[in-house]
């Protein structure tokens, strides 16, 4: 200590002598041998430091060669590609359709009833002949056994020769009817063939169409293929150009770094010389200081703040939990009126005052109350005012109804508890 001074605390006026002090520090022979030969080294340092600045001089007098460098990458060589592909030939139009040849031979045109009727009537005219004929001998040949016309031997004797001319008769109309059935034949056998023709058509017609298709199927798929081998080819032709394009910057970028490196690393040697080269200032204790406490008068102030906010909060929490309970009340209401006849209540419990606000503009006090209703079965509990202390701040918020005094809560808060 080498002496004291005087300080008085403005908040108190107190006067206080405060010490002072002298701190004095000396190397040891060994320690001063060693920072003779730490400053020697640094002088040392400094002095090859000075002579490197020489070189520097002279590097930085000329500007950088960039005479060697390479050239940069083309963009163009990216840029220049042929766009893609993004559509190619369909090909011709796929067959929704062919020829379906000849119609289908659905009739054979005719019956061949009078082509039946000519043969018969052919058979006919050569038969007739030779069953008059026949007649004529069987006549000839009963008169001369002595058969008279019109007796029984000369009635089956005609009889047997009529039935012999029917049957012939029936031979000739069944011959018509056989070759009738064999034009039929014909006729059904040469339909068939034209529509086996038509058959053979059509599926000839749609075979074309199906070959044609695939054909065009094909050609859409070639298409699409040398669509995707043009693409594919400009995708590897985009690589190539991007991958020569970064290998020129590359190599641009990497003489750059050597130039750097070249025109930099003296001026790095320099600054690692001179780092070590400063003379290093000796390090001294510090010498004790003496502090007196003084009177924290913010911290009292801002304690009571703290303390005056939590009452009001609390204040305010207790207020707003009173006028709650006010505006929560329900039951009872009706026509904008609401039942608060003391005489209705029990269990009257008084919990708070509130300030309320006369007709006359007089700051007045009312008293709130816990109850229930008397005609309750549940005893639900209640928070509010009884009509009788509205009635003597403001009469005209309070209503009689069948003898029963109601409140009015619209302006009960809107007048008495919003103007206090």
């Amino acid at each position: 200590m080498t002496g004291n001074y005087d300080w008085t605390d403005p908040t108190t006026n107190s006067k206080y002598s405060i010490p002072t002090f002298t701190a004095t520090q000396s190397l040891s022979p060994q320690a001063q041998a060693i920072k003779g030969q730490t400053d020697a080294t640094k002088m040392n340092l400094a002095g090859m430091a000075n002579s490197q600045s020489a070189r520097v001089s002279d590097l930085l007098g000329n500007e950088m060669d960039l005479s060697g460098l390479p050239s940069a990458g083309d963009p163009n060589s990216i840029t220049n590609v042929p766009g893609a592909r993004t559509s190619f030939d369909a090909g011709n139009p796929i067959q929704t359709g062919f020829d379906p040849s000849d119609p289908i031979t659905k009739s054979y045109g005719t019956d061949f009833s009078q082509d039946r009727q000519r043969v018969e009537d052919s058979l006919m005219a050569r038969m007739n002949p030779q069953l008059q004929i026949e007649q004529q001998r069987v006549q000839q040949q009963l008169a001369d056994q002595g058969i008279r016309y019109g007796s029984q031997a000369y009635a089956d004797a005609m009889d047997n020769y009529s039935r012999q001319a029917n049957d012939a008769r029936f031979g000739a109309i069944a011959q018509g009817g056989a070759e009738q059935q064999r034009m039929v034949q014909q006729e059904a056998q040469r339909a068939a063939f034209q529509n086996a023709a038509q058959q053979q058509g059509h599926d000839q017609s749609q075979g074309r169409a199906a070959f044609a298709n695939q054909a065009q199927t094909q050609q859409f798929q070639q298409n699409a293929a040398l669509g995707s081998f043009a693409n594919a080819g400009l995708a590897q032709q985009v690589a190539q150009a991007q991958s020569g394009f970064n290998a020129s910057q590359a190599a641009r970028n990497q003489y750059m770094q050597e130039q750097y490196a070249k025109r930099n690393q003296p001026i790095n040697e320099i600054t690692s010389l001179l780092s070590g080269s400063q003379v290093s200032q000796p390090n001294f204790i510090n010498t004790p200081g003496s502090q007196i406490p003084t009177t924290d008068v913010a911290g009292l102030i801002n304690n009571q703040f703290s303390q005056q906010m939590q009452s009001y909060g609390q204040q305010s929490q207790n207020f707003n939990s009173t006028i709650g309970g006010i505006l929560g009340l329900g039951a009872g209401v009706a026509k904008g009126a609401m039942l608060s006849d003391r005489r209705e209540k029990e269990d009257v419990d008084r919990i708070a005052t509130v300030f309320a606000a006369s007709d006359e503009g007089e700051r007045k006090q009312l008293p709130i109350y816990e109850y229930a209703y008397k005609d309750d079965p549940a005893s639900t509990r209640h928070v509010g005012p009884m009509a009788q202390d509205i009635e003597k701040i403001s009469p005209k918020a309070v209503t009689e109804r069948g003898g029963k005094k109601y409140i009015k809560p619209q302006q009960v808060m809107g007048s008495i508890l919003r103007a206090a």
